[in-house]
């Protein structure tokens, strides 16, 4: 039987073992869709739950790596992705997964996915937009659309809307993707992408609010949505095309791979990483001292 941090070799794990507790979202979320999708690209990466973390924030999204079998790490407001590269500096054998929602990341955390797109580790960010904050009853947040009626703006939000993929694409991610909670075969294509790219991978998923954003639902993005992966002449590499078609939204949204670039992740440039040293296993590090990860969780018990 493997033990932590060391995956077995024999096992082939499917989707369910990735599956922890029923989630507690409310019915119809797009958050399920993700989760789905999520667990589904894990299994056919071939991974095992414990070669794997997934950060999460705080938000209705933050309780996605308690529906999980990987290791995971809730924290808090805005500060998912400081802690993954923590985790990844520590640990550069461990595939890390951050998710988060759209006011998680684009308000209080806007700072830190603006340097860890720049960045470039070896991360794989995905957004759970829902254009709502969810779990405080419905303010209007960072994406909401203007003169969007909400809890806190009763008389339509005045301030424009964050664009993740312009500034996904300005702060200098290697891979920009948006994806769709209602296309799952799609969404899970496209983690296992982001996952495979090496550097900074972002996907914004569109996940529909059911309960507090009677705007943006399904019906609405299903009439609008296309994908890039299938316009004849789009050319990921291409960073004008990239910024001209993340301006789009209105009557025509794109979903799809708006941009990958091939740069060493940050990894591979650092001093000591790129020696191949994985501070975890080095002569200081927890496994060489014979110390578990359990015997570390006591001290803070």
């Amino acid at each position: 039987m493997a033990t932590a941090l060391e995956p077995s070799t024999t096992k082939i794990f499917s989707a369910k073992d990735f599956k922890g507790p029923r989630p507690s979202w409310c019915p119809g979320c797009g958050d399920y869709g993700l989760l789905s999708a999520t667990t589904k690209a894990f299994a056919r990466l071939g991974y095992s739950p414990e070669e794997i973390v997934i950060v999460s924030g705080i938000g209705c999204s933050g309780n996605f790596p308690h529906f999980t079998t990987t290791y995971g790490f809730h924290g808090t407001h805005g500060r998912a992705l400081p802690i993954a590269m923590g985790i990844k500096l520590a640990n550069p054998d461990l595939k890390v997964v951050v998710v988060g929602g759209d006011g998680d990341g684009f308000g209080i955390g806007a700072g830190h996915f603006v340097h860890a797109a720049r960045r470039n580790m070896d991360l794989t960010y995905i957004v759970m937009d829902n254009q709502i904050y969810g779990l405080t009853l419905g303010q209007a947040s960072p994406t909401s659309q203007e003169h969007m009626v909400t809890l806190t703006t009763p008389d339509g939000v005045d301030e424009r809307r964050i664009n993740p993929i312009t500034l996904a694409l300005g702060a200098g991610a290697t891979y920009v993707a948006r994806t769709f909670s209602g296309q799952g075969k799609h969404l899970e294509d496209t983690i296992i992408d982001a996952i495979e790219h090496k550097g900074f991978s972002f996907i914004d998923d569109i996940s529909p609010c059911v309960t507090f954003n009677r705007l943006n639902t399904y019906d609405w993005y299903e009439s609008r949505i296309y994908n890039l992966d299938e316009e004849e002449g789009y050319n990921p590499k291409d960073i004008v095309q990239a910024f001209a078609r993340g301006l789009e939204w209105g009557d025509r949204i794109p979903i799809g791979k708006f941009y990958e670039e091939n740069r060493q992740p940050l990894e591979e440039i650092e001093r000591t990483l790129s020696t191949g040293m994985n501070p975890f296993k080095s002569p200081m590090g927890l496994k060489a001292n014979n110390i578990s990860p359990e015997d570390v969780f006591d001290e803070f018990r």
